[in-house]
């Protein structure tokens, strides 16, 4: 796999990729950033974009993570010693995954001078209502958005330019929010980020996505192998179906990409005998074709996840 092909593995779309094959030949180490809310667990969501941000670091970027508890807090996400905490738990369930990365906590630069000139400069010439549509996948209770929660999507613009990134990196919720950047950023005079998008993984409950703030809808990634099991189990998987199927997700999206060697099935002989994959379209043409009962793949992705998550617990918990 060549760079490029790494780079786009798993990703929705570029804005713009020949801004970003350009970007490439002409500097060796680009800085990708991604924006982190620290509250609640750290789940198979939030790993999604975190195994994207390794290869790109394979790929040769700098990575780049914004512990973002100003943002957390403006989105009425808890107050701030429980946010400090949350912090310091998800740096290091971020480093137990194995990213190597430089982790900057928001409220370390969001309060500077400069910081808030250029925040105040995007906000005179943004609209609440533009301000307000960036928001509709990101913000708690946007029915009744508050002044807070119109500040954020300004000062995530202008993160990019205090961080001095090239890439923001994020999930297609944050799709807004990064287009928001790249209109204003021209205004406080620093260049239009490029924009890789990453898909979202459904809910197990199989609506909506997966969230912490949505009891049964997640799995955490220091989760034991019981609750795992547990999770995949009674989750969503329609028979031959793979859109918004949160088990063939999770397959594509974090087993495949963490994975050494083979993706294996174990069922009796009766049911067709053992079966494994080595890429992600070879599950999805058994599965689509009904050669996969939905039970024989839980069971095959409950076990590959376990494999996956089990090391980074136990680095966790040292």
């Amino acid at each position: 796999m060549d760079k490029l092909e790494l780079i786009k593995r798993n990703v929705v779309e570029i804005v713009k990729e020949e801004e970003l094959v350009s970007l490439l030949k002409k500097k060796k180490n680009p800085v990708v950033y991604c924006g982190y809310e620290p509250s609640g667990p750290l789940h198979l969501g939030h790993m999604v974009t975190i195994t994207k941000l390794k290869d790109l670091q394979e790929a040769g970027f700098k990575v780049k993570i914004l512990l973002a508890d100003v943002h957390a807090y403006l989105n009425k996400k808890g107050d701030w010693n429980f946010l400090d905490e949350q912090c310091k738990i998800w740096e290091k369930a971020i480093k137990a995954i194995g990213l190597d990365a430089e982790f900057i906590k928001g409220s370390s630069f969001q309060y500077d001078k400069d910081y808030w000139n250029d925040v105040l400069e995007i906000s005179l010439k943004t609209t609440l209502n533009r301000g307000l549509r960036s928001m509709t996948e990101i913000a708690r209770e946007i029915d009744n958005a508050t002044i807070s929660q119109m500040i954020y999507p300004v000062m995530q613009a202008v993160d990019m330019k205090a961080l001095k990134v090239d890439i923001g990196l994020g999930g297609m919720e944050q799709r807004k929010v990064q287009m928001l950047a790249r209109e204003t950023l021209p205004l406080v005079n620093y260049k239009p980020i490029i924009a890789i998008h990453t898909p979202l993984i459904s809910s197990l409950k199989g609506e909506g996505k997966m969230s912490s703030s949505i009891k049964g809808s997640m799995i955490s990634v220091i989760d034991s192998s019981a609750e795992i099991r547990s999770a995949i189990k009674g989750a969503h998987c329609p028979e031959k179906i793979v859109e918004n199927n949160p088990i063939m997700q999770i397959a594509q999206l974090i087993i495949f990409p963490n994975l050494t060697g083979f993706f294996k099935i174990t069922r009796p002989d009766k049911f067709g005998g053992n079966l494994q994959f080595s890429n992600y379209d070879e599950l999805k043409h058994t599965y689509i074709s009904g050669g996969l009962h939905p039970a024989d793949l839980k069971s095959g992705v409950a076990d590959a996840l376990i494999d996956i998550l089990e090391p980074i617990g136990k680095r966790f918990k040292k």
